[in-house]
């Protein structure tokens, strides 16, 4: 087995771990900056809205042996507004200019033929007007609206609404960051970014409802063991599907960075640019937000609940009467004439417990008695 994979057993296992949950004052102080950064920088910078949806005209040159920045010279001294320039492969051009109407197109596609030594005749030109985009935008944000409702609806049945919540915090929080750095970066936000946006917003519930799912099935009867408080085992759970979490974003990461930096950078092809910014800050928002932040909150909303809140104070009381006696905090819960309220015999020892422990409270039981009153 390779080392990965026998540090996957062993985190599922429960034999090493990390203290997720335990440090999650941590990680939200992390996405709390991010977020506002984020925010700020939305604010200061804007989006750098596209044609599609500020409106204005695309210019598609022929054949030309001018530069880019030739072209781009031209273009905003011919429509006072600024233009984007993309060279095609076959060393054709693309020319976006925003706020531009049927008069001044004529005049920017003379100028540009002038400039570029082409034929007036050869260069086409588009005009996109303003209300297409404004169209897509509100259908966007319909079908986001109509898609946290679900994801709510669905979590809230399927486990709890504490469950739900927490996922809905995690949706904005990747969608505010990716957002933000779009205003930092200073991409042109088009319809392939929305796009982007939305196909994001399923990666990252995927990989929280995985770890919620373990976590739903290892704090079955939770409060009749005295081993793990809530947060513990929720800090197992994610623990337990750390390696697949890594190894699912890694393969999701890859090919979306060869489009962003091969593709959108090394060849140019800056129309991949749209989709492939949101899809790889998105992908690595998602992931982070389902180990660091989603779980986390989860185990905020069950501990203060009088129950979770009442297990805790036993799990510790029981630890600080093994310390006084000198004996491991790991000790079998059920011996003696004594068990804990709700105990289990050893040979049915909870689903929380887990693999290993269950084994070994298995073993535990032979030869022994089971610890129930008589």
């Amino acid at each position: 087995m390779s080392k990965l994979g026998n540090l996957g057993a062993r985190l599922y296992r429960g034999e090493v771990g990390y203290d997720f949950v335990g440090k999650r004052k941590i990680w939200y102080g992390v996405s709390i900056l991010i977020t506002i950064t984020a925010i700020v920088g939305l604010a200061v910078r804007g989006l750098n809205m596209g044609i599609e949806f500020e409106g204005g005209a695309v210019f598609n040159t022929p054949k030309t042996s001018a530069s880019v920045s030739k072209a781009e010279e031209s273009a905003e001294k011919a429509s006072g507004h600024d233009a984007i320039v993309q060279k095609l492969g076959d060393d054709t051009m693309r020319i976006q200019i925003a706020g531009v109407d049927i008069e001044k197109s004529d005049q920017i596609k003379k100028a540009l033929a002038e400039d570029l030594d082409v034929k007036a005749g050869d260069i086409n030109a588009d005009l996109v007007g303003p209300s297409w985009g404004e169209q897509i935008a509100n259908k966007a944000w319909q079908g986001l609206a109509i898609f946290m409702v679900l994801v709510v609806i669905y979590l809230a049945i399927a486990f709890e609404w504490r469950m739900a919540l927490a996922a809905l915090i995690a949706l904005i929080h990747d969608i505010t960051i990716t957002v933000g750095v779009y205003a930092l970066v200073g991409f042109e936000v088009t319809p392939g970014t929305v796009i982007g946006l939305l196909t994001i917003l399923g990666y990252s519930l995927y990989d929280t409802v995985v770890v919620f799912d373990s976590l739903k099935e290892q704090s079955k009867d939770i409060t009749k063991q005295t081993r793990f408080t809530y947060g513990e085992i929720s800090n197992r759970s994610i623990n337990g599907t750390l390696v697949r979490s890594i190894n699912t974003t890694v393969v999701a990461l890859l090919p979306v960075a060869g489009l962003l930096f091969i593709g959108g950078g090394a060849l140019g092809a800056g129309m991949l640019n749209d989709i492939s910014l949101s899809l790889f800050v998105g992908l690595a928002a998602g992931a982070y937000s389902s180990i660091f932040i989603a779980t986390p909150l989860v185990a905020d909303f069950k501990e203060r609940e009088p129950q979770m809140k009442a297990l805790k104070k036993r799990v510790l009381a029981k630890r600080a009467a093994a310390a006084a006696k000198g004996e491991s905090a790991e000790a079998p819960e059920y011996e003696g004439d004594e068990p804990d309220d709700g105990a289990y015999e050893d040979d049915a020892a909870p689903a929380v417990v887990g693999p290993r422990n269950q084994s070994a409270s298995r073993s535990r039981g032979k030869g022994r008695p089971s610890g129930k009153r008589r």
